[in-house]
């Protein structure tokens, strides 16, 4: 790949990494697409994210090239793997070759299945956010491996660790805007609840001929005795399905 389209690849990836603000947003078809560019940029067989919460890994997003394949290679990691060593670590694992490692009984499991895939070389950086572990960028790359230049390994690296680092934050901040999401969407239902429970108050009031206090008073009684949320009862005050004389026949009591 030429040095300009890389970096135009690269600012792309980049872009896509940090547009998570939105509402319909999915984390894996999110991991797929910053996966795909991750293979453009690195001329690999297939990558994939791992995703890890409490030690137990909670998704993948992987390569629509070699989907399968990507996807096979990462959840056969269960008891060891280039992810989950990254992970581990908090450092990248380097290109390491498939044969040597499987000859050296390093993670046999997953050396066992890659060498099917005819994968020649494997290196993962860990996706981090403020010293927090999230998980692992896991990059296969394909049969006959090439003779480890170590610039184009650097550069492998760096390319990868970017992309990590630009998608650790682009969760990160989809976190913080869903928990702002859910917070202003609490507040809002506090609010009408509030605004509710005023307008049966006035209405029940009105009604009865008393005060507001001795309006909520019964709205309060209502509520309790009949073991229902008192804004319940409010809005079938508002919208007529409450019989308000009803409320002024409870019997008083502690309030």
């Amino acid at each position: 790949m030429h040095h300009s389209s890389r970096e135009g690849r690269l600012g792309a990836a980049l872009v896509e990494a940090a547009d998570t603000l939105f509402e319909a947003f999915d984390t894996v078809a999110y991991l797929r697409r910053l996966s795909d560019h991750c293979v453009a940029l690195l001329d690999a067989s297939a990558a994939g994210f791992m995703l890890i919460e409490g030690g137990e890994t909670v998704s993948f997003g992987v390569s629509s090239r070699r989907q399968e394949l990507a996807l096979d290679l990462l959840e056969v990691q269960h008891h060891g793997g280039p992810c989950l060593e990254s992970y581990g670590s908090g450092e990248p694992v380097p290109p390491v070759a498939i044969r040597a490692a499987h000859a050296s009984s390093r993670w046999p499991d997953f050396t066992e299945r890659a060498l099917r895939y005819d994968i020649g070389s494997t290196f993962a950086v860990p996706l981090r956010r403020n010293g927090t572990p999230l998980g692992a960028l896991n990059v296969f790359v394909p049969e006959p491996a090439r003779p480890s230049p170590a610039p184009e390994d650097g550069t492998a690296l760096l390319l990868a660790q970017t992309l990590a680092d630009a998608a650790a934050l682009g969760l990160a901040n989809h976190r913080v805007f869903t928990q702002y999401r859910t917070l202003t969407s609490q507040l809002q239902e506090a609010l009408s609840s509030r605004v509710r429970i005023e307008q049966a108050k006035g209405m029940l009031a009105e009604r009865r001929r008393t005060g507001m206090d001795e309006a909520f008073i019964a709205l309060r009684r209502f509520a309790r005795s009949h073991r229902l949320p008192i804004d319940e009862v409010a809005t079938a005050v508002i919208t007529g399905s409450q019989d308000i004389a009803e409320l002024g026949r409870e019997h008083p009591g502690p309030a």
